[in-house]
């Protein structure tokens, strides 16, 4: 091996149209921010219900670096699981109708814990095609026997777990909404099917937590699955999306929570975060509980777009969420679209393979409780001319 492999590697990823480029920005994440220096409308973030930069949830982090300092300088199991964490555990839990959770410092790190923690040699997993990253990362490192079924197809689902063999813990796991296509897992459904073979269904609702519900309480709200929560779901969601911050957490039955306690090596071995994030995210959710205004908005953009936007080569797929992909094809097409959309001054994200699957690039449209309906009509408009121009014959 040779420097000059990367050089090469690096030169492909690049002739692919498939090399990624950080972009910078000046400020706080809003409806409009400075992006490599140019003001932006921004349709790039998680931030769903424009929490990110709240004056309360500011305020709230300010106040506990006073308290607590900056750092917890140690793992949550020796020194550094402060008063902060604990009340934002106990919080989540009751907000989400669970016995108990636990805080980890990233979605990324939650999922690899979870999935490690709860399977080994002799145990299977049973995974949804088109799940994130870290779900399948997570898989692999436990070293279970790892079954990927096509995307939402339950009966290819029954099948793999009828033939599986009866040893060992079965685990059925999915993301509950698609980071790169906005649709809606079907959780009743895979919940029979962990039921009928003595399954835990691990639920990554990254996505829903704060989007979906009638009080934005996330997939589970969306089903009406609140009014008896089965033991067997393992439920998983990120604080660093519609809560505007930072970490993730899991909660479940008390007993599997307290094993991956004990076990997950990614909140064993690591630094907790600092407790001005986790105090930070209790008012950020005190503000999802009590101010229902910011998601009566969301939901009101995300019907405006799907109704309103009109494509006549590239497709929309029907998302009930504020992740709206417009799924374009090729790369280069893709991040001509995106470039063109940065010169009317607007940032969308070009998502290209192998993030989604070859083919299928698109631009990612986030929608934010942020934005105002101007706003999206002006992104509309700007979508609606540059398709014109850059896609026609393309049909």
């Amino acid at each position: 091996m040779s420097l000059t492999d990367f050089s090469l590697q690096l030169s492909e990823l690049a002739q692919a149209d498939q090399l990624r480029v950080r972009r910078i920005v000046d400020g706080p994440q809003d409806a409009s921010m400075v992006v490599d220096g140019k003001r932006v409308l921004n349709y790039g973030s998680n931030d769903y219900l424009g929490l990110a930069n709240h004056p309360k949830v500011v305020e709230a982090a300010t106040r506990a670096l006073k308290r607590y300092g900056l750092g917890a300088a140690a793992s949550h199991m020796v020194s550094g699981h402060m008063r902060a964490h604990h009340e934002l555990e106990e919080k989540l839990a009751d907000h989400i109708g669970m016995p108990k959770a636990l805080l980890f410092g990233s979605g990324y790190a939650a999922n690899i814990g979870i999935l490690t923690a709860l399977a080994g040699r002799g145990d299977t997993i049973f995974a949804d095609k088109l799940n994130h990253a870290c779900l399948n990362d997570g898989a692999l490192l436990s070293r279970a026997t790892f079954k990927r079924y096509p995307h939402g197809d339950l009966a290819k689902l029954e099948t793999m777990l009828a033939v599986a063999s009866d040893g060992g813990r079965k685990l059925i796991v999915t993301d509950a909404v698609f980071s790169m296509d906005g649709d809606i897992a079907p959780v009743p459904e895979l919940l029979a099917l962990a039921e009928k073979y003595d399954a835990l269904l691990v639920l990554d609702d990254a996505h829903g937590f704060g989007v979906l519900g009638y009080r934005g309480k996330g997939t589970l709200e969306h089903f009406n699955m609140f009014k008896d929560i089965s033991e067997r779901i393992v439920y998983m969601a990120t604080l660093g999306k519609a809560a505007g911050g930072y970490g993730a957490f899991v909660a479940g039955h008390e007993d599997i929570v307290e094993w991956i306690l004990q076990s997950a090596r990614t909140y064993i071995f690591t630094t907790a975060t600092p407790p001005a994030i986790a105090a930070a995210m209790l008012a950020s959710l005190e503000l999802m509980q009590q101010d229902r205004e910011r998601l009566k908005h969301l939901r009101t953009l995300i019907d405006f777009f799907g109704d309103s936007l009109k494509l006549q080569y590239a497709k929309l797929p029907f998302s009930q969420t504020a992740i709206q992909p417009i799924i374009i094809g090729d790369n280069a097409t893709t991040l001509a679209f995106a470039e063109a959309l940065r010169d009317r001054h607007m940032f969308v994200p070009a998502i290209r393979p192998p993030t989604v699957p070859a083919g299928t690039a698109r631009l990612r449209v986030s929608l934010s409780a942020a934005q105002s309906a101007d706003d999206l009509f002006d992104l509309i408009t700007a979508l609606t001319d540059l398709e014109n121009v850059l896609m026609r014959g393309k049909g």
